[in-house]
This record gives C-alpha cells, structure tokens and sequence, in this order.
C-alpha cells in the first residue's frame, strides 16, 4: 500500500517548527527595528528559538529519513516536481544556516547567547567586527530568502490544497 500520509513525528514537528520560523522571522524584523528597550527582550527570545529550531531541525532530518515523504501525484509537472523538491532542500538549509549564522554572527560580536537558567552556548567563531559586520548583512539576506521561500511553500500548499485538491496539503495535515 502506497504512504499517503507524513508520519505523526513528521507531521508534529512540520506544524511546530512552522510555528516558531513564523515567529522567529517577525522577532527578527522586530529586532532590528526597533532601538527601544523591545530590542532586548526580543533578542533573548530570538536567540534561544533559533538554536530550538536548529535542534529541532536536525530531528527533523533524523525523522524525514527514517520515514521518507509520502509520493508526490504522478500527474505533477517535472517543473512542479523539481520546486517541491528544491524548495524543501533549501527550506531545511536554511533552518540549519539561518541559526548556524546567527550564533557565529553574535560570537564575532562578542555577544553571548543565553538559553536560560544561565546556561550559556560556547562561540563558534572569532571575536571580529569585520566577521561580525559580513554575518549580519549574509544573515539578514538569508532571511528574505527564508520567508520568500516559506511564501512560496505556502502558495504552494494552498495550490495543492484548494486547486489540484490532490492530497498532498492533506498529506502533512494528517487527514
């Protein structure tokens, strides 16, 4: 019998990381709008998530090959077969680079990141304004690719969802 649903684990982490990057992107916009005292509370929230969906996305990796992706239509176009499958590919670089770069990017700042309780994550990188200065301006690019590739996930689903009507939005909602 063909899979036509993504396992519960799968399903349970698609929808809660999808959460957090939604929310990880607007605290980001936040954060770097603002100059008030909003800027420091957004930023210990920013960090913590980050290095949460970096956790959470190489579980995701974990899950996703032990339990492979339910096939897509075989009446999808080539075109569409290859965009589902290079967006996902540069959806989960992006959920592994996207943190990788924030936490080398605060350590060449010689900023901390603090997940709580006092715990405190070691830096990844040197102390250097010029690394600092490259990281934020690659980690700020890469968050406009991040959430045009999300929109266009999304676009997607909803493509899939309310057009094709063909069981692949279905496919994640587990119905």
């Amino acid at each position: 019998m063909m899979k036509t649903t993504f396992s519960l684990p799968a399903r349970l982490l698609h929808w809660l990381m999808a959460a957090m990057i939604i929310a990880m992107l607007f605290i980001g916009v936040g954060m770097t709008a603002s100059v008030s005292e909003r800027h420091t509370a957004l930023v210990s929230i920013h960090l913590p998530l980050g290095i949460a969906v970096l956790a959470l996305a190489c579980i995701r990796l974990a899950v996703r090959w032990r339990s492979p992706a339910p096939a897509l239509p075989g009446d999808l176009p080539a075109w569409q077969r290859l965009a589902a499958h290079g967006s996902h590919l540069a959806l989960y670089a992006l959920m592994i680079a996207m943190p990788l770069i924030g936490w080398a990017m605060q350590s060449a700042g010689g900023y901390p990141i603090m997940l709580g309780a006092g715990v405190q994550l070691p830096a990844i990188a040197p102390a250097d304004p010029v690394l600092f200065a490259w990281l934020r301006h690659a980690h700020r690019w890469l968050a406009y690719l991040f959430f045009a590739t999300f929109v266009a996930h999304f676009a997607a689903a909803l493509y899939h969802g309310l057009i094709r009507r063909d069981g692949v939005l279905k496919s994640m909602a587990g119905k």
